[in-house]
């Protein structure tokens, strides 16, 4: 659905020649500063988003997350690069076509809300659909089957300061949702809410994003967060991807220190997959482990938190199977206590 090649972002006066002598000498983001007066926001990023995925850019402040998103509707145009959306060059667009692309292909919930305070709630929801000229009575229909979808039904008729934080956060994805949207671009929406309220609406947004199949880039710097709601996390440094990979894969296996410092605090349990921890069976066998016949079976998918509560209830290994029945290995209650403490030796 999103394809970015390539893409740089230089901001800068002599971005084009600052570009060229990175290329040329391989110069460093300070070096840039320095030689051009030129700051580099995102350098050669490159990934694809598949339909009905979300996508998860995440990295600290002044990572390049937001400036690299930014691109896909052209809101900053790069230095170089190619960001393609459904099969459109979005840098090839005329004016008139950007604005019905952003209109009616893809849709941006922010952080800070971006609700009108002199527009009702129903009104701010379907704003989209009154930009495309669309009657009242259809657009409010619309509005009003998204508020339901984020229950605030009862809510349409009041004005955003009537609403608590969580609650405009609410709307704000409404609205998205109003506007049937291909691509949702979100830019840290939850990041201003407390901790309950976020991780309430972080399961509601999943749950939506699932059962509407909208393409989705979510941009974070919390990796829980990453991990809870994402299929697969780009992590950025310095205007770098550094890593793409799902949650488990992050976790399992970090590209760096610098991920390794990112992936060191979070919660494995949920997220480690059991074909993560096996032991080949011929390997168990061979030095001296037994498989008993009531040995239970668990799906290679199964969560480690799956197995640590299988695991307390029986003695002995787990053996591990694909969803067609074919056995992968063995996981022991040493695979698991790893699991919990390392992820893997190579972690």
């Amino acid at each position: 659905m999103i394809e970015a090649e390539g893409i740089w972002k230089i901001f800068g006066a002599r971005a084009e020649e600052a570009l060229q002598a990175i290329r040329r000498d391989g110069l460093t983001k300070p070096q840039v500063l320095e030689q051009f007066d030129c700051v580099v926001g995102v350098a050669d990023a490159s990934f694809k988003v598949r339909r009905g995925e979300i996508f998860c850019v995440m990295g600290l402040s002044g990572s390049g997350k937001s400036t690299l998103v930014r691109h896909i509707n052209r809101l900053l145009t790069p230095t170089a690069g190619r960001m393609i959306v459904n099969g459109q060059d979005i840098m090839a667009l005329g004016e008139a076509q950007l604005l019905d692309v952003r209109n009616r292909q893809i849709a941006m919930v922010f952080q800070d809300f971006g609700l009108m305070p002199h527009r009702s709630v129903r009104d701010n929801v379907a704003m989209p659909l009154e930009i495309r000229g669309q009657p009242q009575n259809r657009r409010w229909a619309a509005a009003q089957d998204a508020l339901a979808m984020v229950e605030l039904s009862q809510w349409g008729d009041k004005y955003a300061h009537e609403l608590s934080g969580g609650m405009q956060q609410r709307v704000g994805l409404a609205r998205a949702i109003a506007a049937d949207a291909d691509v949702l671009l979100m830019d840290e929406p939850f990041s201003a809410l407390d901790p309950l309220i976020r991780r309430q609406l972080q399961d509601e947004f999943s749950k939506l994003a699932s059962m509407m199949n909208k393409t989705t880039v979510f941009i974070t710097h919390d990796l829980d967060e990453a991990a809870r709601i994402g299929d697969r996390i780009a992590i950025m440094r310095d205007g770098i991807i550094v890593q793409t990979g799902t949650p488990e894969d992050i976790i399992m296996k970090p590209a760096d220190s610098y991920v390794s410092d990112f992936v060191a605090g979070i919660s494995r349990i949920n997220l480690i997959r059991a074909h993560s921890l096996i032991t080949p069976m011929e390997q168990f066998v061979a030095e001296g482990g037994k498989v008993p016949a009531d040995a239970v079976q668990m799906d290679e998918d199964a969560t480690l938190k799956d197995m640590i509560d299988t695991a307390t209830h029986r003695d002995g290994p787990i053996i591990v199977a694909t969803r067609q029945g074919n056995t992968l290995g063995i996981v022991t209650k040493n695979d698991l206590l790893r699991g919990v403490i390392q992820g893997t030796e190579a972690s």
